[in-house]
């Protein structure tokens, strides 16, 4: 398959290769490995041509084949937009919803190369419901071209990307005025809106941004200078991705960090520490340290691939062997000995949200950041940015593509450095832990200082003392049903039950809770939330005093009972599942809560109008509709003291 020359109406490609291609390929080979990479992205408003961009600069790179391009030209006839010239935004563009849109929806990621660089490309869609798409592809892009539709000016998706970009760390922002040609490569329309955007970018803190007058569609100033735009002495676009500096390099000044993906043991003889470098330089004979045990060891060897090597840097993965045995596993991150990163489990972040469900303030997500994954939670947001005028507005959650700064509680230390430093142990996503949806992105800003003042102390008297001089093992039985299901009035039978044999218990029931502990709470999911948390909490100190505590709470979501059973050793965590079917329960009414409910008095109530998540595996089953309160009372206790199998 050979590489296609130019139409009549594009201007001629001047980046040749396929010459050398068909000489020697090993030639081509050769040259081509040693190349620098280049990842960047275009983003920007809805229509401003960044497809179309795209399209052009992998023609002009001679990276379309003759079948594509027949593909294309047809393409261009059925869906085009460009009348009977080519539509370069359809090589980009392959979604079936794309094309009949003249959209782009998700990400596409294209390969194209030059004599001096090669480049990966992100296409961003512009439209606000798929801001999160953008925020993807940015995440890995050391550069973003920002396209501005010259006739309609700086607009809210310019704003909201420039300020995305300035966030996840790019620092070489290109400007790039499109659809000259539209407005007839009109000098004082491309000043004006360079002169809008300079305002707005040293706003939000972008330093420096390069600008140029283009025409994706044209071609002008894209590969070859334009004749049409003599006033404008710049570079043109592909001169100045070739030339701008990558962030590999500037990674290989930092101090060395090697986050560690996994522990390489193929026998008894070797152990090797896989990962990629994320910043610095390592050399055998380097004294390292591994986070977040603080233990130090020497690089004995290090490992290319199957290749012996001196020394390694930022983007290379490799497998180090150290000269001590020393406790290393995935997560943990190996560093410079004598400037090692942070470690901590309370921080101040910025989060982008993702999810077309709101942040749930209280609520357990998963923390992905590197190779580390942890257990957080996050705290009301401090606030949210409004894009636009860049106010700092208070806010009690954060909806699709909100921007906020909040608060990150991590169930263990986190090795981590701010984002600005450092964008692979700076930078996150959280996972919602029962659907596994990634939720939000976020930076991380700085370590609390609460984190590093407060420590565990050390007690003499340890749980497994208390739990011996009651004679008995600590468990969380813990009741979970509908209001109306039973779970108080078996919880209450349990209990005496244990006292007449002599075992030290406490019941926690969610009304009487809320008399005290609780009272501050409403019956919002957030509060619910929020309401199980402390529960967890006071329970687990029960726990640990030795008690065998019971909780009668309707807890109806699972995320927090797992978030919960997460806070106790295994096996401590006993879910009982009152199950009542919503008519029974309905039906006996002892509070007349239900009859408020669906009157509308009483809102957020569960069974009525907000969810109640059934207990997907739980220890015990309570069917009430077959067994008796005392008869599942029996049954429990004879579970929890092994007097018994549970049926």
């Amino acid at each position: 398959m050979t590489v296609t020359n130019a139409p009549e109406q594009v201007s001629a490609p001047v980046y040749v290769t396929d010459d050398l291609i068909a000489q020697d390929i090993d030639a081509y080979l050769e040259t081509h490995q040693h190349k620098t990479m280049l990842r960047f992205i275009t983003c920007g408003s809805v229509d401003d041509g960044k497809s179309t961009l795209i399209g052009r600069l992998l023609y002009d790179s001679k990276m379309i084949f003759e079948d594509q391009l027949a593909a294309l030209e047809t393409d261009s006839r059925k869906v085009g937009t460009q009348g009977a010239e080519i539509d370069f935004a359809l090589l980009v563009d392959g979604l079936a919803a794309e094309r009949e849109q003249g959209i782009t929806i998700d990400v596409a990621y294209r390969f194209f190369n030059t004599e001096k660089r090669k480049f990966i490309v992100a296409d961003c869609p512009g439209h606000e419901q798929y801001t999160r798409n953008m925020v993807t592809g940015a995440s890995t892009a050391d550069l973003a071209v920002i396209l501005i539709d010259a006739r309609k000016g700086v607009l809210t998706q310019t704003r909201r990307h420039s300020f995305l970009c300035h966030q996840i760390g790019i620092r070489n922002i290109v400007l790039a005025v499109n659809k000259m040609d539209l407005v007839g490569y009109d000098q004082d329309v491309f000043d004006a809106i360079v002169a809008d955007y300079t305002a707005f970018a040293h706003s939000i803190g972008i330093e420096a941004f390069t600008a140029m007058p283009i025409s994706g569609f044209k071609g002008d100033n894209v590969t070859l200078r334009s004749e049409h735009t003599p006033w404008y002495a710049g570079p043109t676009l592909i001169e100045h991705l070739e030339t701008v500096e990558v962030l590999a390099a500037a990674d290989a000044d930092k101090p060395f960090r090697l986050p560690v993906q996994w522990v390489n043991r193929p026998n008894l003889d070797f152990r090797g520490f896989a990962g990629l470098i994320a910043t610095g330089v390592v050399r055998v004979g380097d004294a390292v340290r591994v986070l977040p045990s603080g233990k130090t060891s020497t690089v004995s060897r290090i490992l290319v691939g199957d290749i012996e090597a001196d020394s390694a840097l930022a983007g290379q993965s490799v497998t180090l062997c150290l000269t001590d045995e020393i406790d290393c596993s995935r997560g943990d991150v190996i560093a410079v000995a004598d400037n090692p990163p942070e470690a901590a489990d309370q921080f101040e972040a910025t989060l982008v949200w993702l999810n077309d469900a709101p942040l749930q303030v209280g609520r357990a997500y998963w923390l992905k950041l590197g190779t580390q994954t942890v257990s957080v939670t996050v705290s009301q947001p401090e606030y949210v940015i409004n894009v636009n005028t860049m106010e700092q507005l208070a806010a009690k959650t954060l909806d699709l593509n909100a921007i906020g700064v909040a608060q990150l509680i991590a169930d263990r230390a986190l090795v981590f450095e701010p984002y600005v430093d450092n964008r692979t142990l700076g930078g996150f996503i959280l996972i919602d832990k029962m659907t596994n949806a990634t939720v939000a992105a976020g930076m991380l800003r700085f370590a609390l200082r609460r984190a590093q003042n407060v420590h565990w102390q050390a007690m003499d008297v340890t749980r497994e003392a208390h739990a011996a001089l009651k004679r008995q093992k600590p468990a969380l039985l813990w009741f979970t049903g509908l209001s109306g299901s039973g779970k108080s009035t078996i919880a209450n039978m349990v209990e005496k039950q244990l006292h007449a044999v002599g075992k030290h218990t406490f019941l926690l029931d969610g009304d009487n809770v809320r008399h005290g502990l609780n009272k501050d709470l409403g019956f919002t999911e957030a509060d619910r939330i929020e309401n199980i948390r402390r529960v967890g909490e006071v329970a687990k100190l029960m726990t640990d005093a030795g008690l065998i505590v019971l909780t009668a709470f309707i807890s109806p979501f699972r995320a927090e009972r797992e978030m919960v059973r997460g806070m106790l050793p295994e096996g401590e965590f006993i879910e009982i599942f009152v199950d009542t079917p919503l008519e029974d329960a309905e039906r006996r009414d002892v509070k007349g809560l239900y009859k408020k409910a669906r009157s509308g008095q009483l809102k957020n109530f569960t069974g009525i109008d907000s969810p109640y998540e059934r207990p997907e595996a739980p220890e015990i089953r309570v069917d009430t509709t077959r067994e008796r309160p005392e008869d599942a009372a029996e049954r429990i206790v004879n579970h929890l003291l092994g007097w018994a199998p549970t049926i």
